[in-house]
């Protein structure tokens, strides 16, 4: 995937999401407090974070091979969850904040960027096959051989 048909699932996404951020934090501080907006906050901004360099890594990975596009894409979902696991299990005991704030507002942050890329993929007009690449075209007139 070419670096400028990255950038459009990247801003479809990450706005939304940070829209959807900013909501949960004054929810969150309204209902909890202190300790909602911080866990609101790190929730928001690892989703971000995350998808982001997610997205970025899908890009520098299937640039040079589009044919990988399928099987680096999973590479990434994968590795995004298994890094969103691992900060749940680090942070499953903490006081810094409030932990079912932090648990609600990633869960949302996470479905709201996924819903928005798939969205973004639905509304792009990416051709599946290229029109202009045919190798039985006489160079000449432009029919079939």
């Amino acid at each position: 995937m070419p670096s400028h048909d990255a950038r459009i699932p990247l801003r479809g996404a990450a706005i939304p999401t940070a829209v959807a951020g900013v909501v949960a934090l004054a929810i969150s501080t309204a209902l909890v407090g202190t300790k909602g907006l911080i866990g609101a906050l790190f929730a928001t901004l690892l989703v971000l974070a995350f998808f982001s360099f997610g997205q970025v890594a899908l890009d520098r990975l299937t640039r040079n091979n589009p044919q990988m596009l399928m099987a680096a894409g999973l590479l990434v979902y994968t590795t995004q969850i298994l890094l969103v696991a691992i900060v749940l299990a680090v942070f499953k005991e903490t006081t810094l904040f409030d932990t079912k704030v932090f648990g609600f507002t990633l869960l949302g942050c996470a479905l709201i960027w996924t819903g928005f890329q798939v969205r973004g993929a639905m509304k792009a007009k990416v051709y599946y096959v290229d029109p202009g690449s045919s190798d039985d075209k006489d160079p000449k007139s432009g029919r079939q051989q």
